[in-house]
């Protein structure tokens, strides 16, 4: 709970609460004079209402905290509290209100969202075996979202759904309604959907994790024009709209960012690995591998000790949490008793040692190291011949052996930093597609090294001085793949002048921090350029003029003082896709012009340090998509003049856990 709400004010956790008295002093601390909403969801344990009465405080000013538990003496043991009330839910969905949800996620991809006529007699059908469960009508729906809408094949499907709940008698309805729809799966889809069981209850994974580590399992096939990211993130998107996988957060573009499966999913996938030796999940020191095969293994403890016997483990996943400490000896093992692996992922736990005979694991395709406290690597990394992906970022490596170059399948090397000695020979790695943050050199270099890596999707370029501007571009228009393009310069002086003649038809993101003469002309011409982020320009003509008719743009951030005019237009017919604006930090900006018709598509504003910007937008009120507005260090009057006149919209301060004002739509 406390890393909670460390997390929403982005801060760090206190590093001195080593006692539960402490832990819950600090809880009450936060907590003190603030209305707040505490949700625990899915609680098991019976005394756990114990710490948490004492950590909350009731301010008599509506704050709430809720539970929600499949255990009846949980709810029954809360209850000894005054201010405890239960509430059973024990009534399902009535039929009419199943058939609705049913019919929203069976027809989410037709072209009008409603039900055939022929299909309505068959859905009720479908509908009723449900019994009103919520997560079985969504499974089912999701499952039948994949058909065609063929009134025969939906019968059948029927027949043998009501075929199947018969032979099953000793299971509910939900559990084998979840059965059913991991069997329709495609072989593929199932060992994805099986690798969450990896991961512990209620994680939320980042699908970019996820993906590399599919890939690297080998569950993902290739396809013809498709990198395996791009057919591996279409598997994702399969096991969402079968209402599989939960989408706890979206990118821009709508690709899945972060990600769950719902704990009765987890729990059927619990039941599937067991039976299949897929994976098994550890969390006591000795606890051992179970005597059948076993093909992967989660550690969630850090002592673990147990024999694996056998087993020939593939992957290994140690999630132990950044307090406890990993143990040297489990570490150690890994290299000698685990050859066989193809995936090791250290994210998150503290340790700080790597084994020097790490390049036993000749077979890895997968190593992260991400946010643990390693500050080095041995030689031997360079006999991870097979290695696609290695993750050192937020960790306290600075120098990478030379040995990497050895690493010629090596797709993603994914470090914060790298001095600009470590780069020579770097350009045999001709696989990469991710590299560190580079830094031109004077000699030319890091240049030419990177320059031969012709597989690259994305190239940050940081300390940017105005006379490598040709070294660069040459470099650029030579990049036929990228899709992230991001430069900052070494300070406001630096000028960006690129000229980039490629077509970059690939390219969805660029982010230019420095000044600009005039606004390049080749940046509107990126026909797939979905976020832009142009940051100390120092522009004087209106920008908005070149960028308006970008078609597919959906992110766009003008900060650091990138306009220096008085008013900024937004024409009519502009930016129609465009659903994030950003602007801070404009010193000149007094006005800013919305026409109808601009901007349609807008969903959330964010106006920062805007020092002259004292009226509201005129035309805010046209943009009906609209729906968060955030605020930050604006002048009084303006803040006091958005209240009138604006769309149904939320309006943020900085920090807000809750948005200050919530205004109906205008009626003018």
């Amino acid at each position: 709970m406390l890393d909670e709400l460390c997390k929403e004010k982005k801060e760090d956790p206190p590093k001195d609460v080593s006692t539960i008295e402490s832990l819950t002093e600090e809880v009450r601390n936060r907590l003190r004079n603030k209305r707040y909403v505490v949700l625990f969801d899915d609680v098991w344990n019976g005394k756990f209402w114990d710490h948490i009465e004492s950590a909350v405080i009731d301010n008599k000013n509506g704050s709430r905290i809720l539970i929600t538990t499949r255990d009846e003496k949980v709810a029954e043991y809360c209850r000894k509290s005054s201010f405890v009330e239960v509430h059973k839910l024990e009534k399902p969905l009535t039929e009419e209100e199943s058939l609705k949800l049913f019919c929203k996620k069976a027809f989410q991809y037709s072209s009008d969202g409603d039900c055939p006529e022929e299909l309505k007699d068959i859905s009720l059908e479908i509908v009723r075996k449900c019994k009103g469960l919520p997560l079985a009508i969504v499974a089912i729906g999701g499952l039948l979202s994949q058909k065609d809408e063929s009134a025969p094949e939906w019968g059948q499907f029927s027949r043998d759904l009501s075929l199947d709940l018969e032979r099953n008698s000793e299971l509910n309805s939900i559990t084998k309604i979840l059965g059913l729809s991991y069997d329709d799966l495609p072989i593929n889809l199932r060992s994805c959907l099986l690798y969450f069981g990896m991961y512990p209850e209620d994680y939320e994974v980042k699908s970019k994790r996820l993906i590399r580590q599919w890939i690297a399992e080998g569950f993902v096939t290739h396809e013809t024009g498709k990198t395996l990211e791009e057919v591996a993130q279409q598997y994702l998107s399969g096991l969402v709209r079968r209402s599989l996988v939960q989408v706890s957060s979206f990118r821009i573009d709508g690709n899945v960012k972060r990600c769950r499966v719902h704990d009765l999913i987890h729990d059927m996938i619990l039941r599937k690995v067991k039976d299949t030796g897929f994976c098994q999940y550890i969390d006591g020191p000795d606890q051992s591998v179970s005597s059948g095969i076993v093909r992967r293994l989660t550690i969630a403890t850090d002592d673990y000790s147990g024999s694996t016997g056998r087993s020939p483990i593939r992957s290994i996943l140690i999630i132990t949490g950044k307090y406890e400490k990993l143990s040297e000896h489990l570490v150690n093992k890994i290299p000698t008793n685990y050859m066989q692996l193809k995936v090791l992922d250290f994210e998150g736990s503290a340790f700080r040692y790597v084994p020097e005979n790490l390049g036993n694991l000749c077979h890895l395709k997968y190593l992260s190291f991400r946010y643990t406290r390693i500050a080095g690597l041995p030689k031997s990394v360079g006999k991870l011949q097979n290695l696609e992906t290695l993750d050192i970022r937020d960790t306290y490596v600075f120098e990478i052996p030379k040995e990497i170059t050895k690493l010629k399948k090596l797709r993603h090397l994914l470090s914060n930093y790298m001095s600009s000695t470590q780069w020579k020979d770097i350009g045999g790695m001709t696989s990469l597609e991710e590299i560190p943050p580079v830094i031109i050199d004077d000699d030319g270099v890091v240049i030419r090294e990177v320059g031969k890596l012709k597989q690259l999707r994305e190239l940050t370029v940081v300390f940017f001085l105005g006379k490598h501007e040709k070294t660069l571009c040459s470099l650029i228009n030579e990049m036929s793949l990228l899709e992230k393009l991001l430069i900052y310069a070494a300070d406001r002086s630096e000028v960006i002048d690129l000229y980039i003649t490629s077509p970059m038809s690939t390219l969805r993101k660029l982010v230019l921090c420095g000044t600009f003469t005039r606004l390049p002309n080749w940046i509107s011409q990126f026909p797939n350029l979905v976020q832009l982020r142009l940051d100390g320009s120092s522009l004087t003509n209106d920008a908005l003029k070149s960028l308006k008719n970008m078609s597919r743009l959906l992110f766009l951030n003008l900060s650091g003082n990138a306009y220096e005019g008085e008013t900024l237009h937004f024409q009519c017919g502009g930016f129609q896709k465009l659903k994030r604006l950003h602007l801070g930090y404009f010193h000149q900006l007094k006005c800013i012009l919305i026409d109808r018709g601009a901007l349609c598509s807008v969903e959330e504003i964010l106006l920062e340090n805007l020092s002259q910007l004292k009226a509201v937008p005129s035309g805010i009120q046209h943009l009906e998509k609209l729906k968060d507005l955030h605020i930050y260090e604006m002048p009084t009057e303006f803040e006091a003049g958005i209240i009138q006149d604006v769309p149904h919209v939320r309006i943020w301060s900085r920090d807000a856990e809750e948005p200050s004002h919530i205004f109906g739509r205008s009626h003018h």
